[in-house]
Formats: C-alpha cells, structure tokens, sequence
C-alpha cells in the first residue's frame, strides 16, 4: 500500500468531514527516516484547530488500520514562506506578490504575480535595457516551464 496515497485520502475525508472546502493538500511525504510530513494550507490560510484536528484524525487512522509498521513522526503544518508553489490554488492565492520563478531553462525571473490563465502565470517584470530606463511588462509563463516559485518577502 503506498501510505503517502492513504494519507492523501485520510486528509482529504477530514477537510471534508469539516466542511471546510476551502483547505487543500500541499504535500505528502514519508521520509526513510520515519518522518511523516503533510502540508495543508487553505485558500485563505489555514488556522492551528483545523491542523491539530487533520493531524489526530489522520494519526488516529493510520494507528487504527495499523498502516505504517515501523516508529514514525507525524508532522502535520502549513508550508513556510521558503515552500515552493506547487499548485495553482497556492498560485491564485498568492496573485498580488512578488514571486522568483526559476526556469526549465536554468534561467531566472521576477515579478508581481497578476494572475493564472489556462495552464500559465501572469506576471509584471520590470525590464531593464543598458543605458535605458527600465519598463514594466506583462509576462505569461507556461507552467510546465517553471521548476520552482517562491514568493518573494519584503521588508519595506
């Protein structure tokens, strides 16, 4: 049994369960060293009761159906600012910020996100030629050209 795909399910039955269909599945993964991590977030965040109740709910299930054999942690968070992006629903919930896209190609670009079209991100890149002043222009990205997104924090 792949225990990341049960997990996945044990997750979605209690986002369900509480009627919350604004939470969603970042990431699952079960590490070598025993590590169980799932990262839940929501369109409009995700509060510390809905994590601690995903995280009885799926510890509880996994002990009663005796799913993984060996000593595991179940760690159970939203992801850290540093977490890339990784599905459209963390794309549209962050229109409005600065994001570091690096490219397929190794190349890198920046730019404030303004939206998703069909299988893409919408950005303004500031454009700067030699000697002239720089210009803001809009940029669609194909995702399947992107290998990582971070939003970009500011300090200002």
């Amino acid at each position: 049994m792949n225990i990341e795909k049960k997990v996945r399910e044990l997750v979605d039955e209690k986002i369900a369960e509480l009627g919350k269909p604004n939470l969603f599945i970042v990431d699952v993964k079960m590490h070598a060293n025993g590590r169980l991590v799932i990262l839940v977030d929501g369109d409009n965040g995700i509060g510390i009761d809905d994590v601690a109740a995903i995280s009885r709910y799926v510890g509880f299930k996994l002990e009663e159906e005796n799913v993984i054999e060996t000593a595991y942690n179940l760690e159970v968070s939203s992801p850290g600012i540093d977490t890339p992006l990784t599905s459209v629903r963390q794309y549209l919930k962050n229109v409005g910020r600065s994001l570091a896209i690096k490219m397929a190609d190794g190349t890198k670009r920046e730019g404030k996100l303004t939206g998703i079209a069909e299988d893409a991100v919408v950005i303004e890149e500031q454009i700067k030629e030699k000697g002239k002043k720089a210009e803001t222009v809009e940029a669609v990205i194909p995702i399947s050209k992107i290998t990582e997104t971070k939003v970009l924090i500011s300090f200002k």
